[in-house]
């Protein structure tokens, strides 16, 4: 992705100097956060696929850690992300005649106190609507970097704007229709189809952002919509369960298999058009 020397956001809440620190893999950018989504979408509690070791907590010492070049550059990437993803919804809000309130990016390292709840960094990249912040753990997502195939730096803008997308349906006001099977009694394996919709329409959201911020920016390189891809693909319930039980039920998927991840991606980047990312309404996934 061409993103350097651009502009970057000013909704960046760089917390990284406080918290935890673990023991990790090393790596530059490009792979270091390559499976983010493993961790949000798989589910469940990623320690229990892997298990990390942990040093002293600078905050328990009132220690401040700096941050490496490598973790400088980590948050400045994000940061041109999330700026060309603020630049897209806006655009695409003022046509559909409303105002696109832009969300805050919190990154932390190990642990983090947020609206929704205290967050760990086995929690993962999350959307919380309480406070329309979007949550990441860089030092997190670092130590699994070898876990699935997914490679490239496209992948982690997709990530981003998969969180984003959560947002947008927060704004518009499709998180309801979660919120409403939730409060009427229905079954868990009901909630989980509902989850399903909702988060292959935040992959649909996230292309629709690729679509037209390529258009306006022209941020593709050589091979970045593959990784994009291959990333939505690798964290499909269906994988991800048989990479770590051996088995698949379908019941208790949440987030969608990987043709579908992969597919609803595929459509919003192909089409640009929000009102084709129905879920909900849509025969088949």
């Amino acid at each position: 992705m061409r993103w350097k020397g651009r502009r970057q956001s000013t909704n960046v809440e760089d917390m990284r100097t406080t918290g935890r620190r673990s023991v990790g893999l090393k790596g530059g950018l490009i792979g270091t956060l390559i499976l983010a989504a493993i961790v949000y979408f798989i589910g469940g509690d990623p320690l229990s696929v892997i298990n990390f070791g942990e040093v002293t907590n600078p905050a328990e010492t009132g220690q401040e850690v700096p941050l490496s070049a490598e973790e400088q550059e980590m948050g400045e990437f994000v940061s041109v992300v999330l700026a060309d993803i603020e630049d897209v919804w806006h655009k695409l809000f003022k046509e559909m005649g409303m105002a696109y309130r832009e969300p805050k990016l919190v990154l932390f390292r190990g642990s983090i106190q947020s609206a929704c709840g205290f967050a760990q960094d086995a929690t993962g990249p999350f959307y919380c609507p309480g406070d329309e912040k979007v949550y990441i753990d860089l030092e997190f997502l670092e130590k699994l970097q070898t876990k699935l195939g997914a490679q490239g730096d496209f992948a982690v803008a997709y990530i981003l704007a998969h969180e984003v997308g959560h947002h947008v349906q927060n704004l518009i006001g499709t998180m309801d229709k979660l919120t409403s099977v939730r409060s009427s009694g229905a079954s868990q394996a009901a909630i989980n189809q509902m989850t399903v919709k909702l988060e292959l329409q935040a992959d649909f959201l996230a292309g629709v952002w690729v679509h037209h911020g390529q258009k306006m920016f022209g941020f593709l390189e050589e091979g970045d919509l593959e990784e994009a891809l291959n990333a939505a693909s690798a964290v499909g319930d269906d994988q991800i369960q048989m990479n770590t039980r051996g088995y698949v039920t379908p019941d208790s998927f949440q987030h969608g298999t990987s043709s579908q991840r992969k597919n609803w991606l595929a459509k919003g980047v192909q089409t640009g058009d929000i009102r084709q990312g129905d879920t909900f309404s849509a025969r088949r996934l």
